[in-house]
């Protein structure tokens, strides 16, 4: 027999700990107001020139951010994101949820290829509005941080091969497993919640766990979140929305990293019409 309140039970201590994190990386990538007035320009009591110069008695201000290398922070984000997608599916396992639950029923769009292509088709369109959502981000003067993105973007063959064939599937599976399937699909299983509501309050905190993008990238995050959340209500398959969240990640960063192609802007598309 299915324990869904003790299941509810973990996956909410989860999603503490994932949002408790995501609050420390927030820090960790974007630099303190203190650090950019530190660092912007001359004093306002001293209008000279910034002097480049270190004075002997004064400490230089050491940027933690620097010790990541690209390759270790794709290990923290797999290793992490592994941990966390383990708790919850060895949950899922141990409180005997149903996989139907879970967005995994006995059907071809669940498990088999059609999935596949809805998740693909699903992907393609979620890029191109979440492309579209930051141009109009930049041309309102809104456009959220980015130098995650940068920081994720490996400088060899090795390393993009372990960022699309580890990290972004590992990403994508334990996200939609955490923030689709069990917020949604078991919590409104287990206890007749409308998935509807239950989609809204699992976007709110998707957008939430990504801070380290800035509060932009948290908006537009968390619509991303919904979209994804209305496309696992209306498929019921964990799989369509791993693949089209997989597309996602993997677009954004071939695209704009990879590729070197810099977001489409409004003044852009207005020049092209």
């Amino acid at each position: 027999m299915a324990q869904w309140a003790a299941f509810t039970g973990l996956l909410a201590v989860v999603l503490f700990l994932l949002l408790s994190l995501a609050r420390l990386s927030q820090r960790a990538v974007t630099p303190s107001d203190q650090d950019q007035i530190r660092f912007a320009g001359p004093s306002p009591r001293d209008p000279r020139p910034t002097d480049p110069v270190i004075p002997r008695f004064e400490r230089p201000v050491h940027d933690p951010r620097a010790n990541l290398s690209t390759g270790a922070l794709l290990a923290n984000v797999a290793l992490t994101q592994g941990v966390f997608g383990a708790v919850v599916a060895g949950g899922a396992l141990y409180f005997a949820i149903p996989p139907a639950a879970l967005g995994i029923p006995e059907t071809t769009l669940a498990r088999g290829v059609p999935g596949v292509a809805v998740g693909l088709l699903f992907g393609l369109g979620l890029w191109a509005a979440n492309e579209a959502a930051g141009a109009v981000a930049d041309a309102t003067g809104a456009g959220y941080d980015e130098s995650l993105r940068a920081m994720l973007a490996p400088d060899s063959p090795g390393g993009w091969v372990l960022l699309l064939g580890a990290v972004l599937p590992t990403v994508a599976l334990v996200e939609e497993f955490v923030f689709r399937s069990a917020t949604i699909g078991a919590v409104g299983g287990g206890f007749g919640v409308s998935p509807w509501l239950l989609a809204v309050v699992s976007s709110i905190t998707f957008g939430a766990a990504h801070g380290a993008q800035g509060r932009v990238g948290m908006v537009v995050t968390g619509g991303l979140g919904m979209a994804l959340a209305a496309g696992f209500v209306l498929t019921e398959s964990l799989l369509v929305v791993v693949v089209a969240h997989y597309l996602v990640n993997a677009l954004e960063l071939v695209v704009h990293e990879g590729l070197g192609y810099d977001r489409l802007t409004i003044d852009g598309l207005v020049k092209n019409v």
